[in-house]
């Protein structure tokens, strides 16, 4: 039996996750991630903005999709001042209250060019004086002047992401910078390996999706959704592990890390499909939790599932602890029964099958 995850594609996902992959310059990291996959699948296809499809059986006429995103949020340069700091504009949900102090990697023709979102100490600051935002945080890359930093390499439009490193607590908990939604990434390519190990065969075409900029919109599934036209999708993404401080299961739902892949109910999730899904997850015993959605999912599941006159999608989540910041954390047991999840999900699906509700 293929395992989930193995020793060396836990070392492809730190790799995978330690690269950046800011909205809208995804490149490297999908060049990465397509090499991984390449043994596993028949064929690929990239499209102009950089999203990655890999395909097993090509020739078939019925198309099944497993998606995720690559993109993660960063920041963009937006003015340099004539003394050399920067100030910032979001690339997708970035969070201001969280920069002060960090190290970040500034993205130049040049290279790397290392920085630091700077802060007055504490000695300075009085009770009544503004928290982090963007009116207020700045980046400093040791420079005095403006034309000190733009010969760095530095421009307006530049591209700055957090630096940081994967690393694993506790022997179970992943902790990174971008496994929203990276860590959707590292799934589906395991999907298909081990449907490459175990000599799986599946009566569909199968499209293994690492799609561009879902931070800022969707876009990216939007734009391979029409490339493809598949006929059945499955999403995979992140949602909140609700079991920390600080925040309102009443709101928010009750998830826990540890506890299984979410499931999401809502108007996007086409009903069979899921219940196919359920199905799949009680006959494999893999324990699952479940969540409702208001209106939209959030996800590339909505924008699947509203294309090409209607694409049955669903949505299998994982749970994660501190999304958006520098330390989003998840359990190995969670990614390890996703991907087990997704795997036999698609195993139940039969060729051409017909999901309406009636006919």
């Amino acid at each position: 039996m293929s395992k989930a995850i193995t020793e060396e594609s836990k070392e492809f996902l730190k790799k995978y996750l330690d690269n950046a992959s800011p909205t809208g310059f995804e490149s490297p990291g999908q060049k990465m991630w397509l090499e991984y996959i390449k043994p596993y699948i028949d064929d690929y296809m990239v499209d102009n903005y950089g999203t990655v499809v890999g395909v097993i059986n090509p020739e078939a006429e019925y198309k099944v999709v497993i998606e995720a995103h690559a993109d993660e949020i960063s920041w963009f340069v937006h003015y340099i001042t004539d003394d050399g700091f920067i100030y910032v504009r979001r690339n997708g949900g970035s969070d201001h209250m969280i920069a002060p102090s960090k190290r970040v990697n500034i993205h130049t023709d040049k290279g790397i060019v290392k920085a630091v979102f700077g802060w007055p100490a504490i000695h300075t600051r009085h009770d009544k004086d503004p928290k982090p935002s963007l009116k207020n945080i700045t980046i400093d890359c040791g420079c005095s002047s403006k034309e000190e930093v733009e010969k760095l390499g530095v421009h307006v439009g530049c591209v700055v992401t957090f630096e940081d490193e994967f690393m694993i607590l506790n022997e179970k908990r992943y902790v990174g910078r971008a496994l929203d939604n990276r860590v959707g990434g590292f799934m589906i390519a395991q999907v298909a390996r081990m449907l490459k190990e175990t000599d799986t065969k599946l009566p569909f075409g199968l499209y293994i999706v690492n799609s561009v900029q879902e931070e800022i919109g969707l876009r990216g599934a939007q734009m391979i959704a029409q490339k493809i036209k598949p006929d059945v999708a499955i999403i995979t993404d992140v949602c909140h592990d609700t079991n920390t401080p600080m925040i309102d299961k009443k709101e928010q739902g009750d998830l826990k890390g540890g506890k299984g892949p979410v499931l999401t109910y809502g108007p996007a999730v086409q009903n069979n499909l899921l219940k196919l899904i359920i199905n799949a997850a009680e006959d494999e015993k893999i324990p699952f939790q479940r969540l409702a959605a208001s209106r939209a999912t959030g996800t590339d599941t909505d924008a699947f599932a509203y294309s090409n006159e209607g694409v049955p999608a669903a949505l299998i989540s994982l749970p994660i602890r501190y999304m958006h910041t520098t330390v989003e954390m998840t359990h190995e047991e969670d990614v390890s029964n996703t991907i087990k999840l997704i795997f036999a999900s698609i195993k139940q699906i039969e060729n051409k099958q017909d999901f309406r509700y009636f006919t």
